[in-house]
């Protein structure tokens, strides 16, 4: 017979009892294709921690890899997937690089994306620097004002009532230097023969 003192410490030690049979372990597996939605990847896509391209990129999703689609940006450009090993075990992919099977009618639910990180660094101005290219504010001087011109004033004449002076008109000048002209030419034609 066993002592009860060998008897409690077996109990508390986990340790099967002498000459009792080793019962087996059973542990339950998972072995099935999760069930809804999924994405299939038909080229290398890149795999972010927030649905931006600004966001940190946590890793990069193969062609012909899977993985369980859980929702979409309300734009519906980015679709949330089931990516362990990043905070809250989801990541964000870029829709049009990948294909949703199965295409359900009603499609993913909405999913409010998490808001963009601060970026690490920030820019500021180095006060050296900006003290070389005197940043400092320039006051805006005034500009001219437009004064408009006076108005044109056009001069007009008064219609003559003066009858013209009987003179020589300029064209009787004209016609007889072009017969004085033609007649100086006939005769250079006939003392050229």
């Amino acid at each position: 017979m066993v002592p009860a003192a060998t008897l409690v410490a077996l109990f508390f030690a986990g340790s099967p009892l002498p000459g009792a049979a080793a019962q087996p372990t059973v542990v339950a597996t998972v072995t099935g294709t999760p069930t809804g939605p999924t994405i299939l990847v038909p080229e290398l896509v890149n795999v972010r921690l927030c649905p931006d391209v600004t966001c940190e990129l946590v890793g990069v999703l193969i062609a012909g890899q899977t993985a369980p689609a859980l929702g979409r940006t309300p734009a519906g450009l980015w679709i949330q997937i089931a990516y362990p090993g990043v905070p809250g075990n989801v990541a964000w992919v870029y829709a049009p690089f990948v294909v949703l099977q199965p295409i359900q009618a009603g499609g993913l639910p909405i999913v409010e994306p998490p808001p963009t990180p601060t970026p690490r660094v920030t820019a500021t101005i180095d006060p050296t620097l900006a003290a070389q290219f005197n940043l400092n504010p320039v006051t805006p001087t005034r500009l001219p004002t437009y004064t408009p011109a006076p108005p044109v004033v056009v001069p007009t004449f008064p219609p003559s009532t003066a009858t013209a002076a009987a003179g020589f008109p300029p064209i009787l000048l004209i016609l007889g230097l072009t017969v004085v002209g033609v007649f100086g030419l006939v005769i250079s034609v006939l003392r050229g023969r």
